[in-house]
């Protein structure tokens, strides 16, 4: 029989309750304790969702000894500190994308998970869901031959509110950090750390990338056209091209999705893979989650501390050519 986990919130935002929704269908996780800055909060959202306990402060949840794991869903501004907070005290953390605002954190969060041995990954869902592996499996199996590139979008029309998450500076704000991570996680997946990066964007009144294009390019004549917006609803697919034929990821393709479509050049043949679309989708990343931790893992093979390191040096430089800076940084 599998262990159960107590599982810990950290903040009880609309991200934490669609976690929280997904961690109930899974018979090895126990809604244990959420913690938020407000007790009144803490105790609505253990209501609504079924948690055992509510804490009126993170370091109380955080210091709870029962506590087996906790998940970070708080603004990206205090991703950082909120983890550290969590490895200091020997907590294991899946901690909510980005996992901070720049380079220089990410290496301070993952020292920190060295130095104490404990678990450390960024919530990147995408990564863990069925129809991504598939086409990892697709891909690895030749199926598109040797992938050429990557086409990605990811956009929202966002209602402009400067004290927001989606527009503030000081939390991290903009479509780069908040959506535009989903694009740059595909086409690193699947290409690699590109050698040049080049970004446009175009800058709203709080200074932040409201719509942001980049095109990743690599040596081996290789390249991923991304784009994400806050500033209109885009198609939210994705296609990756290879040598022999294109794998197609309908909307919203970071989701859990019902298909994808393998097109063949040769035979101009498409053929549907069906995928299954089970809950929210963010089951899939909790579970991996255990399962490392019962195997006493201090990373994911899949969303590794590499792997996390090289998204974030990738989103500094986007960041730099566009001129988007943050009090932290």
């Amino acid at each position: 029989m599998k262990k159960k986990f107590n599982w810990g919130i950290l903040g009880a935002g609309k991200i934490a309750g669609k976690f929280a929704t997904d961690l109930a269908l899974l018979p090895n996780a126990r809604l244990y304790a959420v913690g938020s800055r407000s007790m009144k909060k803490a105790k609505s959202f253990a209501t609504t969702y079924g948690f055992q306990k509510a804490y009126g402060s993170y370091d109380h949840l955080l210091s709870d000894p029962n506590l087996d794991v906790v998940y970070i869903a708080t603004p990206h501004s205090g991703h950082c500190e909120h983890t550290l907070l969590a490895l200091e005290k020997g907590v294991p953390v899946i901690c909510e994308k980005p996992l901070a605002i720049n380079t220089k954190q990410v290496q301070q969060m993952i020292r920190k998970a060295k130095k104490k041995k404990v678990f450390l990954m960024e919530a990147l869902w995408t990564l863990f869901l069925p129809h991504l592996l598939k086409i990892k499996e697709l891909v690895a199996a030749d199926v598109i031959g040797e992938v050429q590139s990557v086409r990605a979008d990811f956009g929202f029309l966002a209602n402009f509110d400067p004290t927001s998450r989606l527009f503030n500076p000081a939390l991290g704000g903009g479509a780069l950090l908040d959506i535009g991570i989903y694009p740059l996680l595909l086409a690193q997946s699947f290409l690699g750390v590109p050698d040049k990066i080049t970004a446009t964007a175009l800058l709203g009144k709080t200074k932040v990338d409201e719509d942001i294009n980049v095109t990743l390019t690599y040596q081996d004549q290789k390249i991923a056209h991304l784009h994400a917006t806050l500033r209109g609803h885009t198609p939210v697919d994705a296609h990756i091209y290879g040598t022999k034929g294109y794998i197609h990821i309908p909307s919203r393709w970071h989701n859990p999705v019902s298909h994808v479509l393998v097109f063949d050049y040769a035979t101009s043949k498409t053929t549907k893979f069906l995928m299954p679309r089970h809950a929210k989708g963010y089951k899939y990343e909790a579970q991996a989650v255990m399962d490392y931790l019962e195997a006493g893992l201090l990373e994911s093979p899949i969303a590794s501390w590499q792997f996390s390191l090289d998204l974030m040096r990738t989103m500094d430089e986007v960041r730099r050519q566009v001129g988007v800076r943050y009090p932290m940084d």
